[in-house]
């Protein structure tokens, strides 16, 4: 988690120093493309594991919760510019209170989505997440669990960078087990250059 973070730190200070390159110069034609950021909190999902603390407290693990950061782009149509493209891969996390083991369900998000710009700031998007590499670590306290590749129909409606999503999706573990990983959210985006 801390080279994650870490990384994110990085990424952003390079995004900043970089940002004025990506600068509309006066007289020429701004790209259509733009670079994307995101990041999201989400809740649901059946729950795969509970975590049982001494104090008699316990915790359940969903598996659509978690956290996640995405990098990518935006593409908005030349002549259509209420119409955008965007697509970003990420990391989606969720760990629980425990302190003597690091239990966590990790995977990585791969989301494409078509866009109406209803108004300047309010978003409607609609498309496809693909969620990759979908492991439960338990650390050493329990059985760990992988995943098939999952896909699935996800929704968001956002207004100036925050949003409220969507997404509709089934894990299917080694055993052929299969758990609703739907999952809503608070979303947030930042593209870069800002117009």
């Amino acid at each position: 988690m801390r080279l994650l973070f870490k990384t994110t730190l990085f990424f952003l200070f390079f995004l900043s120093l970089i940002t004025k390159s990506f600068s509309q110069q006066p007289g020429k034609k701004s790209s259509p493309f733009r670079f994307l950021i995101n990041g999201a909190l989400e809740v649901g999902g059946d729950k795969i594991a509970e975590v049982y603390f001494t104090n008699g407290n316990k915790q359940g693990v969903r598996t659509g919760q978690g956290i996640s950061i995405g990098v990518g782009g935006q593409f908005q149509m030349p002549g259509a510019e209420k119409f955008l493209l965007r697509s970003t891969v990420g990391f989606k996390y969720v760990t629980t209170a425990a302190d003597n083991a690091h239990i966590r369900l990790t995977r990585v998000p791969i989301v494409v989505t078509a866009n109406f710009m209803a108004s300047p700031k309010l978003r409607l998007g609609a498309g496809l997440s693909m969620h990759k590499s979908i492991s439960f670590n338990t650390d050493g306290v329990g059985e760990d669990y992988h995943f098939k590749g999952a896909n699935g129909p996800t929704f968001e409606i956002a207004y100036a960078g925050v949003g409220l999503t969507y997404t509709a999706m089934k894990y299917e573990d080694q055993s052929n087990h299969s758990y609703s990983a739907n999952a809503i959210g608070l979303s947030f985006s930042l593209v870069i250059p800002n117009r």
